[in-house]
């Protein structure tokens, strides 16, 4: 059994527009600049890792899916904990032990120990994602669900463009370890920042788990005609998109482009293109259903992975821009549509869905490394392809769920 205290009174919920949904504007500013920042800022330097420890391209990839893979087998765990102690604390205690991580792993010594903590990042990480979702669903108004979950993602694209841009050009004028280094003193900062400004949470009620309610709770998301099919979505639509940062950089890198690594990190200035879209299709679903535009982004997103496929640069920069926007527009559009579904069990709901997400980034990237040993760049865009179409044909099963 599970027991859940009583509200006896209906608390005021944070509505677009007052004083308390800005300075839940500012919090998750942070904990999205944070979160993703401290998770990818090793991605641009994949070619570098290959080289200094002699391990290839699917190798390598494991510095970004041993973070991701801990996050999404932490994430339950996670949501339980911020079940009963509440959100905001667990919050708080994971942006500031992943910044202090990723500083540790500056200065440890060697792949092993590297990949060991960044594992160790990617528990700490757990903390956030799912747990912010289930803060958001429960202190904001619904009327305003939609466009604050379109700003934390937005927030998210802005923190991986940070960290992966960052890592670009620090990494070629000093070097990696000061570039990693500079990330997780930034994310000591967010997490200050976050802990000021993050609301007091007011609708939150502590909730008890033990392992026969959490299965019930489980149980009843998985039998939902709705949310299991948006788990398979995120993972196969994060799937697509780490496969192809993962790699991108490896083919920008090589000839004919032969571009340095501060140049090829300005490729991910894309990601302010997924703020936007993100925020601006979260004000759509809200006014249209989410049902009705979800398969849009992603249509887009099988063009712009086509285009990648092309040799001129100018046409795989453009590409990858589309990708970039139309990935964000759909997890935009997903996220919230779990936070808005799931009436109870919140945070159970947004775990499992960033379970899915997270084991897609796992596993599906670096099965993207062997499409890339197999075929290189073509082999890297046919794989992506399959998985989106994939995930459209989903999409169009879910327009007619509601």
């Amino acid at each position: 059994m599970y027991h859940q205290a009583v509200q006896h009174t209906v608390p005021d919920l944070i509505v677009r527009g007052t004083p308390a949904y800005r300075r839940m504007s500012v919090a998750l500013l942070m904990v999205g600049f944070s979160t993703f920042a401290l998770m990818y800022d090793v991605q641009p330097l994949l070619p570098l890792f290959a080289a200094q420890f002699g391990v290839n391209a699917a190798t390598s990839s494991l510095a970004v899916s041993l973070t991701t893979g801990t996050m999404a087998l932490t994430f339950v765990p996670a949501a339980v904990l911020s079940d009963r102690i509440g959100r905001r604390p667990v919050m708080v205690f994971s942006l500031l032990a992943a910044a202090v991580l990723t500083l540790l792993s500056a200065v440890l010594p060697g792949w092993t120990a590297l990949l060991t903590v960044r594992a160790a990042i990617g528990v700490a990480l757990a903390g956030l994602p799912s747990v912010a979702m289930a803060y958001v669903s429960e202190e904001v108004h619904p009327d305003s669900v939609g466009s604050a979950m379109g700003l934390y993602i937005a927030a998210s694209a802005i923190g991986g463009m940070a960290g992966r841009l960052g890592a670009s050009f620090v990494s070629q004028y000093t070097g990696w370890r000061e570039a990693i280094g500079l990330l997780g003193a930034a994310g000591l900062g967010a997490g200050a920042a976050f802990a000021v400004f993050a609301p007091q949470s007011h609708a939150f009620g502590p909730t008890r788990h033990d392992l026969r309610s959490l299965t019930i709770a489980m149980r009843g998301l998985l039998a939902d005609r709705v949310l299991p099919l948006l788990y398979v979505e995120g993972f196969l639509l994060m799937g697509v998109f780490v496969t192809i940062y993962n790699y991108v950089s490896f083919r920008l890198e090589a000839p004919p482009y032969g571009l340095s690594q501060a140049a090829v990190g300005l490729v991910f200035l894309v990601y302010l293109l997924g703020s936007f879209s993100s925020a601006w299709i979260g004000g759509l679903s809200s006014r249209l259903g989410a049902h009705r535009v979800f398969w849009m982004p992603i249509a887009v997103l099988a063009a712009g992975i086509a285009l990648t496929a092309v040799r001129p640069l100018l046409v795989v920069l453009c590409g990858i821009a589309i990708v970039t926007g139309a990935f964000f527009a759909a997890h935009s559009t997903a996220s919230g549509w779990v936070g808005r579904r799931a009436t109870r069990d919140r945070a159970q709901a947004s775990a499992l869905y960033l379970l899915f997400y997270y084991v897609g980034a796992s596993l599906l990237g670096s099965a993207g490394g062997l499409a890339w040993n197999h075929a290189a760049w073509l082999g890297v865009t046919g794989f992506a392809l399959i998985l989106t179409m994939a995930a459209l044909t989903i999409a169009v099963r879910l327009a007619d769920r509601t």
